[in-house]
C-alpha cells in the first residue's frame, strides 16, 4: 500500500523522524552504559520509563525476570473488542569485555521507536500493541521464559530486526543447548596407589576424541564445541571428579534435540568404558530453530526498501548462530531480519562492529528499521487479511515440520 500525505504510513514516517534524535540519544546512552545478561535494570528503566511517559502501560518484572517488562497499548486484556496484536520486541543485553557488539542497543532503540511511532499514528489503536522487554538474548535466554510464562499468548505478530553484516529478509538461525557434562571417578595417588584412582579427566578427554570422529559426519547447521570447566585440582592427584560444557547447535529444533541425544549417548559409553559415572544436564533454555514468517518479512522488507535499503534472500548453507527468537517463531508469526551496519567482511561480536553499531550508518539503520517496524505493524493492525495470512503461512510451516 503507497503511502499518501494521509495514509497511516505517512504518519508512522513523520513520527519516527520526529523522534529520530531521542531514539539515537537512547541507543548511544545503551552503548555507553552497556550491561549483560539478567543484569539490564539501567537500560530496562529507561526504555519502560519512555513507554510510559507516552501512555502505555508498562508492566515491570515480567516472567519472574527483574529486568523484563511488557508495555500496552490498545484495547485491556480480556476486551471482546476485535483486533490483532503485535508485539514489538527489543534486546538490550551485551557482552562481556565487549560491550554492545551485537547490536542490541539498536534494535532495542529500534522497537522502542517503532511502538512510540505506531502508537501515536494509529490512536486510538484498533487492537493491542505490545512493546515487550526481552533481556538476556546473549546468555540464558529471556524470551524462553517469557514464552515458557506465557507473554506471547495470542500475539499475532512478534516483531523485531537485528544489526549485521549482511542485507537478509530473514536470519538463519540455528537450534542451540548448553550442555554440562560432568564425570565421577576416584581419587588416588598417581605413584602411592595408582591402580585404585579412576580418572575423571581421562574420561572426558576421551569423550572429546568420541566427539571429534562424530563432527565429520555431522551436517551443515550441526556441531559440537566443547571447553574443560573443572579438570582437578593438583597433578598429584587423580582428578576424582572432572566436567565440560558443550555448546551444541542443529539446524533445526529436531537435529538439536539428536544431536544432544548422540551426545549423551557417547558421554555414556566412555564412561561404561572408563568405570566412571556420569551425569548429563541442559545450562539453561534452549534455543529453536528460527522460523521465517514469510508474509510478515515480505512486508517489512517493503518498508525498508522504500528506505533506500533493499534486502535480499540468505545464502544457502550460511548459518548465523543462535537466538532466543527461535522459541517466539515457533508459536507465534515472527520476524528476525538483518540489516548490515557495516560490510560483510566484518563480523558482529568483535570490537570493530562495536565501534560500526555506533557510527552514522547505525544511526541510518535505526531509524530505517524503526519505520519499518512500525509500518508493518500497522499493516497487521490495519489491513484486513494480514493476521490470518500469517497464521495460515505459520500452520502450513508447523504441518511441513519446518
Amino acid at each position: 500500500m503507497p503511502p499518501t500525505l494521509s495514509s497511516p504510513y505517512a504518519r508512522v514516517r513523520q513520527e519516527v523522524a520526529a523522534r529520530a534524535d531521542r531514539l539515537w540519544e537512547i541507543a548511544r546512552t545503551l552503548w555507553d552504559d552497556p550491561e549483560t545478561a539478567y543484569e539490564e535494570h539501567r537500560a530496562a528503566h529507561l526504555l519502560s520509563g519512555e513507554l510510559e511517559r507516552a501512555g502505555f502501560a508498562v508492566e515491570r518484572g515480567v516472567a519472574g525476570l527483574p529486568t523484563a517488562f511488557v508495555a500496552r497499548a490498545g484495547r485491556a486484556p480480556g476486551a471482546s473488542t476485535a483486533g490483532p496484536t503485535v508485539a514489538l520486541l527489543m534486546e538490550y543485553d551485551a557482552l562481556p569485555l565487549l560491550g554492545h557488539a551485537c547490536g542490541h542497543h539498536l534494535i532495542a532503540a529500534a522497537g522502542l521507536g517503532a511502538a512510540l511511532a505506531t502508537r501515536a499514528a494509529l490512536d486510538p489503536v484498533d487492537g493491542t500493541l505490545l512493546a515487550v522487554g526481552t533481556p538476556a538474548e546473549e546468555r540464558g535466554g529471556g524470551k524462553v521464559t517469557e514464552v515458557r510464562a506465557g507473554l506471547f499468548d495470542g500475539v499475532d505478530a512478534a516483531l523485531m530486526f537485528h544489526p549485521g553484516v549482511r542485507d537478509w529478509r530473514w536470519a538463519p538461525l540455528t537450534a542451540s543447548a548448553q550442555v554440562r557434562v560432568g564425570f565421577h571417578g576416584r581419587s588416588a595417588h598417581p605413584t602411592g596407589n595408582p591402580t585404585e584412582g579412576i580418572d575423571a579427566l581421562g574420561a572426558l578427554i576421551q569423550l572429546f576424541n568420541v566427539l571429534g570422529v562424530l563432527d565429520r559426519r555431522l551436517p551443515p547447521g550441526s556441531h559440537v564445541q566443547g571447553i574443560i570447566t573443572d579438570g582437578g585440582r593438583a597433578t598429584n592427584v587423580v582428578p576424582a571428579y572432572a566436567e565440560g560444557m558443550f555448546g551444541v547447535r542443529g539446524a533445526t529444533t529436531t537435529a538439536l534435540e539428536a544431536l544432544v541425544g548422540e551426545l549423551r549417548s557417547a558421554a555414556e559409553g566412555v564412561a561404561l568404558a572408563t568405570r566412571t559415572r556420569v551425569e548429563v544436564t541442559d545450562v539453561g533454555g534452549r534455543y529453536e530453530h528460527f522460523r521465517d514468517n514469510k508474509v510478515l518479512s515480505e512486508l517489512f522488507a517493503g518498508h525498508l526498501g522504500r528506505a533506500g535499503i533493499p534486502l535480499t534472500e540468505p545464502e544457502a548453507g550460511v548459518y548465523l548462530g543462535s537466538s532466543d527468537i527461535g522459541n517466539v517463531s515457533t508459536r507465534v508469526p515472527a520476524i528476525h531480519p538483518f540489516v548490515a551496519v557495516m560490510g560483510p567482511e566484518g563480523s558482529d561480536h568483535t570490537t570493530e562492529f562495536a565501534e560500526a553499531a555506533a557510527g552514522p550508518r547505525a544511526r541510518e539503520v535505526m531509524v530505517a528499521a524503526a519505520e519499518a517496524l512500525a509500518c508493518t505493524a500497522a499493516d497487521v493492525l490495519l489491513r484486513p487479511g494480514v493476521s490470518d495470512d500469517a497464521w495460515a503461512y505459520w500452520r502450513a510451516e508447523e504441518d511441513a515440520g519446518r
